[in-house]
Parts: C-alpha cells; sequence; structure tokens
C-alpha cells in the first residue's frame, strides 16, 4: 500500500484526495462527539492510532511505487467504527509521509481512501456480521482485521491498475498482476495482523473492561 510520492498522474492523486476528504470530515466530527460524551476513552483513542501507526510503517519490498505491510486498522474499527479511523489514518499518514519518507504527500488521498476507509468499513462490517452470525468475539475480530488488511491492498491494486492500465489486457489485467504480486507478501501478513489483534483486544478487554463496557453502549446509526 502506501503509494509514493509523485508516482500517480496529478489527476488521479487530486480526485482520490477529493474521495477521501468527506469522510476525513465527518470522521473528526464523530470522534470529537464521542470524546465529548466520554473524555475517558482518549487514552484507548491512543492505542488505536499508535497499533495503527507502528504496524502500518512496518513495510517490505512489493511493488514498485508501494509496499506491503500489516495495516493495524481494523482495531480501532471494531472499537470505534470505521469513521474514526479516517482522521486517525490521515495523522498517521501524513506523519509517515513527511518522517519516515513512507508514501507522500501527493498520493495521501489514495493512500487514505484504501487504508482509512475501505479497509475500517470492511473490518466493522465483517466483525458484525461475525457476531450476527454468533462467531466467537477472538473469531469476529481475526475475521475482521485480516480481511480489512487483505481489501485495503485490493483497493490499492485497483488504484494502480486504474492509474497504469496494461497496454494490451487493460485494467483487468494489469489488477491481476498487481494484486497477484501483493498477495504473495500481503497474505501471510494478513493472518499475522489477525492474530495479534486478537490478542491486543483481548488484553484490552481484560485492562479497560470499563473503556470498552463504554463504547458498547448503542451508537447513533450515522456511526456505523
Amino acid at each position: 500500500m502506501h503509494i509514493m510520492e509523485g508516482f500517480l498522474p496529478v489527476e488521479h492523486a487530486v480526485g482520490w484526495s477529493l474521495a477521501a476528504a468527506p469522510f476525513v470530515a465527518y470522521g473528526i466530527h464523530s470522534v470529537n462527539r464521542r470524546l465529548r460524551e466520554h473524555p475517558e476513552l482518549r487514552m484507548l483513542l491512543g492505542v488505536a492510532a499508535a497499533f495503527s501507526f507502528i504496524l502500518s510503517a512496518l513495510k517490505l519490498p512489493s511493488l514498485t511505487g508501494s509496499s506491503s505491510h500489516p495495516t493495524g486498522v481494523g482495531l480501532g474499527a471494531i472499537l470505534f467504527g470505521p469513521a474514526a479511523m479516517a482522521p486517525i489514518g490521515f495523522v498517521v499518514l501524513l506523519f509517515q509521509a513527511l518522517l519516515l519518507a513512507h508514501g507522500g504527500l501527493t498520493t495521501l488521498g489514495a493512500n487514505l481512501f484504501s487504508l482509512t476507509v475501505v479497509g475500517p468499513f470492511v473490518a466493522a462490517g465483517v466483525f458484525r456480521l461475525a457476531t450476527a452470525c454468533r462467531a466467537s468475539c477472538n473469531v469476529g475480530v481475526f475475521l475482521a482485521a485480516c480481511l480489512a488488511d487483505l481489501m485495503t491492498y485490493v483497493t490499492t491494486a485497483g488504484q494502480l491498475a486504474f492509474a497504469f492500465p496494461d497496454p494490451i489486457g487493460g485494467f483487468g489485467a494489469a489488477f491481476a498482476k498487481f494484486s497477484g504480486i501483493f498477495a504473495l507478501t500481503q497474505i501471510p501478513l494478513a493472518i499475522s495482523e489477525g492474530l495479534l489483534t486478537v490478542l491486543i483486544f483481548n488484553a484490552l478487554r481484560r485492562f479497560n473492561a470499563q473503556e470498552l463496557q463504554m463504547l458498547r453502549q448503542p451508537r447513533r446509526e450515522a456511526d456505523a
């Protein structure tokens, strides 16, 4: 993921930035409302942000112009809902671009959309579905984190294929090529991230039970 600085055509960079902007704006509103109601959740929100920052900084070589790494967005999406991860991810990606040369400013919108929009919504949806199917909490957390990671990279492969279609096979051939290369490193990384997220979530259930109980309180439908 983390498409490098200057790699996307200008019109693609602008388009993805415009697509991601509403999610960041609404996420800020959602997080601020939640923290006004329960300011004691700030520490737990910080844990979710740190988890995403650390995991998404552990990059491995993959595609030219991109990299492969865990995402860390599943935990925050499960705890606070997917909307909260857009502003958190914005800060994470901005710091990584400026301090670690990981990603870039011109590609910030594209990276935001795959990492902090698609990934978190997949994680929240999978976790709710697993809960509705009466799967154990550990199974739900694992599937949510693992599939959010994979779908982030499916989105990135689509972004790259859209920007650089194959001269013969077009978008479909380029997408198959990009996603196939990502799969070599990302499938084991996604499984590892799922297992690690289960461990962290269980630790939070043990040591932050009161905060988690607050998060289980009914949310407004818009926070879903």
